[in-house]
């Protein structure tokens, strides 16, 4: 159990990946996960309905120098999974059980930003949209992912 004074184990990886603070109890147990701190990913809204967040090219290349396809989907996966739980709300969790991407662009330096918008949150499934732009609004990729909603184990 946490207060609202003492910070929990993740405090500062949250903080580091943008979590606002009123989301801190939320993660405050588990952090926003190993995958997301490698990539860089860095959240700037966090709703159900919209999930933003950034990463940087650097450090999540392929041998041709560009941006990943799988950096892509990692990205897709943690906004969908991350606006997915949300929607789920307390006792609740969200399981991944589809993910898709198209890549329309490559991208060799910079950020990249990810937009989660949500397509359907319903009382079992979630699914939503990820389109992933460079910083002049180009498209990169686009994917949609599809969330199981699970109560929590008992």
């Amino acid at each position: 159990m946490t207060d609202n004074f003492t910070p929990g184990p993740f405090a500062e990886e949250l903080a580091a990946a943008g979590i606002p603070d009123h989301m801190h109890d939320w993660l405050g147990t588990f952090g926003v996960g190993a995958l997301v701190v490698k990539m860089g990913i860095h959240f700037l809204e966090m709703s159900p309905e919209r999930t933003v967040a950034t990463m940087p090219v650097e450090g999540n290349t392929q041998v041709a120098g560009i941006l990943h396809g799988g950096a892509h989907v990692v990205l897709a996966e943690t906004l969908g999974s991350f606006a997915a739980g949300m929607h789920a709300g307390p006792g609740r969790h969200a399981v991944g059980i589809e993910v898709n991407a198209t890549h329309h662009r490559s991208i060799a330096q910079g950020l990249v930003t990810g937009t989660c918008t949500a397509i359907h949150l319903g009382r079992t499934l979630a699914t939503h949209e990820v389109v992933m732009t460079d910083a002049r609004g180009r498209r990169l990729s686009s994917a949609r992912i599809t969330n199981m909603l699970r109560d929590n184990a008992g």
